[in-house]
């Protein structure tokens, strides 16, 4: 009798603290946006997708990232976590590792094995890089794991980093055309992706091909439709209309991701999981993270001033008003909470910033390395540098150790000769980097991003503009610079009011403001400085 009272009070308080917060809590984050584009594409929006999140929702117009370098893996870590990469330790999308020596991948695990339609390599991840905790592992414990998390993306570390360690599923697309997973959530996929995959919804947006939303008047805001900083989409010159069906015919499935219809097609198995998960269905809350990786790739290949990035996010537009209304009905207004958000920004082209009198040059990183191995041998003797990559340089602490050299002295010698290069703006070593004190804005980004047991050496931070690497058409990001840094936030939905700020906010503030707005725990390596503007309601 005792033990049926106890179940009874139990469930009692725990319904009672699960009406305190939302059914369902939808994280959205899309992969490479600028704060800049809610701007500059804003007037041809539609009134239910950005725009509906804008003015009925709360707006943070100057959410920035605190940290170097603006990734994609530690952008959706650092969101989740409420930490840097100092902390969560994902310092990369793949990094050499300087306690492994050697390259790694970021969601890397050779003990699980593919679930679903992959190949092989395809389907070896899990979150186990992963050191702190997530909201989405917290809102699991706090719920006894009662709470679902499901996370989906395109890319595997869109999916798997977001949805944490205790999540019940993470899907990511392959180059087969189909979602799979890793044994480290299941032994088999659930029967609702089986028939989603079965269906290939992907041959839907390949057959039909990519042309322009709107009439070509309606890119004023982009440069033309053909020009020198666009690269080819995958062999094909950058104008529109695009054949998917040729490209997917010699590059099969991978097509989709560069267009703007993955976008879509991970819409469509968003509203799969959350009918057929049952998400949102009941008063304990469940957590869906979708990353939208279209827009990263478009951008990458395309640039940031193309008319096929500017379709792409009309194109998205609609695509999160139709999850809007979806939800509406699904779940019901009122009943969930949407946040939106990005992991990271993107440069301008160098080449376009130069043409426009900008005084700044390409990068090519064999020579930059070539160079470091001459200063190296003419001034120690012998070939000191390891590698060189992600903005770290790592040293052969045999070799020196061996010549009887002061690692001091190499770091400090490496340290003035990067200085003296055209696109250095300063070179930290090590021992600054952990002895920062706050003083130096991006020395201090730099150490948030910095894992003594991963990282370099000495961290080379290079001057506005400038790339790490040779590119000539599209864009890239890493930097501590407001052009990669400066993102969107937008919260909607449940207990959200109706509001913007300018206010500088950092973007390790997402997830310890969910854990205060669910009442639940922080993550375990967050600071814990939350948005208050979100949590007055």
């Amino acid at each position: 009798m005792k033990k049926i009272l106890s179940f009874f009070v139990f469930t009692f308080f725990f319904q009672l603290q699960a009406q305190e917060r939302p059914k369902l809590v939808v994280g959205i984050v899309v992969d490479q946006m600028k704060m800049d584009y809610l701007y500059r594409f804003n007037t041809d929006f539609s009134n239910d997708g950005f725009k509906r999140l804008m003015k009925k929702g709360y707006v943070f117009h100057n959410m920035n990232y605190n940290y170097m370098p603006t990734f994609t893996a530690p952008g959706h870590a650092s969101i989740y976590t409420g930490t840097t990469p100092s902390v969560h330790g994902i310092v990369g999308n793949d990094w050499f590792s300087r306690k492994q020596g050697k390259e790694i991948y970021c969601t890397d695990d050779a003990s699980v094995k593919t679930v679903g339609d992959g190949t092989k390599a395809e389907g070896e991840m899990s979150p186990k890089k992963l050191l702190s905790t997530t909201i989405t592992d917290e809102l699991r414990l706090a719920t006894n794991f009662k709470g679902k998390v499901i996370g989906m993306s395109l890319k595997d570390r869109g999916a798997i980093l977001p949805a944490g360690h205790f999540a019940n599923w993470a899907f990511w697309y392959s180059k087969t055309g189909a979602f799979i997973s890793s044994t480290f959530y299941g032994e088999k996929l659930p029967d609702w992706v089986n028939d989603f995959n079965n269906e290939k919804h992907f041959m839907t947006y390949i057959n039909k091909g990519w042309d322009l939303l709107k009439p070509i008047e309606t890119y004023n805001e982009s440069l033309a439709d053909e020009n020198p900083y666009e690269g080819k989409l995958n062999g094909a010159n950058p104008v529109f209309p695009y054949n998917l069906k040729e490209m997917f015919d010699k590059k099969n499935a991978e097509i989709l991701r560069a267009s703007p219809y993955g976008n879509d097609l991970l819409e469509e198995f968003a509203k799969k999981a959350i009918e057929n998960e049952e998400l949102g269905k009941d008063a304990i809350t469940d957590f869906l993270t979708i990353s939208f990786s279209s827009t990263d790739y478009v951008g990458h290949n395309l640039g940031p001033r193309s008319m096929e990035l500017q379709d792409t996010y009309l194109r998205l537009d609609l695509t999160i008003a139709d999850l809007l209304n979806y939800l509406d009905k699904k779940v019901g207004k009122g009943n969930y909470l949407v946040f939106l958000t990005a992991d990271h920004a993107g440069a301008e082209n160098p080449i376009y910033l130069k043409d426009n009198k900008y005084n700044v040059n390409n990068v090519y990183p064999k020579e930059i390395l070539k160079g470091l191995k001459k200063f190296s041998i003419d001034t120690f003797g012998e070939d000191l540098v390891v590698n060189c990559s992600n903005f770290n340089l790592f040293f052969n602490k045999e070799i020196i150790k061996t010549k009887g050299l002061e690692l001091a002295k190499v770091k400090l010698a490496f340290k003035e000769y990067l200085m003296t290069q055209e696109q250095v703006k300063r070179a930290y070593t090590e021992e600054e980097i952990l002895g920062e004190n706050g003083t130096d804005f991006y020395l201090n980004c730099i150490a948030k991003g910095y894992d003594a047991t991963e990282d370099g050496d000495i961290v080379i931070l290079n001057k506005p503009g400038y790339l790490d690497h040779f590119i000539e058409t599209g864009t890239d990001h890493g930097t501590p610079y407001s052009y990669d840094t400066h993102v969107p936030l937008l919260f909607y939905g449940w207990n959200i009011p109706k509001g913007e700020t300018h206010d500088h906010k950092d973007i390790t503030q997402i997830a310890p403001t969910l854990a205060q707005k669910l009442n639940i725990s922080f993550p375990n390596g967050t600071e814990s400085k939350v948005l208050l503007e979100v949590l007055d309601k």
